[in-house]
């Protein structure tokens, strides 16, 4: 079976600067720009918003 590039594998990396990545899907036809989600940062312990790289 073939990999489907409808959903993507992206990571989501902190934008508090401490190099944490988060890998997850994404449907590309309902979320064409880029994502971003306010998920926790182990290294920085605290909510920051991850967005996605490319």
């Amino acid at each position: 079976m073939a990999h489907n590039e409808l959903r993507p594998v992206i990571k989501l990396r902190s934008t508090a600067g401490t190099g944490h990545t988060y890998v997850t899907r994404k449907n590309r036809r309902s979320d064409a720009d880029r994502m971003v989600l306010r998920k926790y940062d182990p290294v920085a312990r605290r909510h920051v918003d991850f967005r996605e790289e490319r």
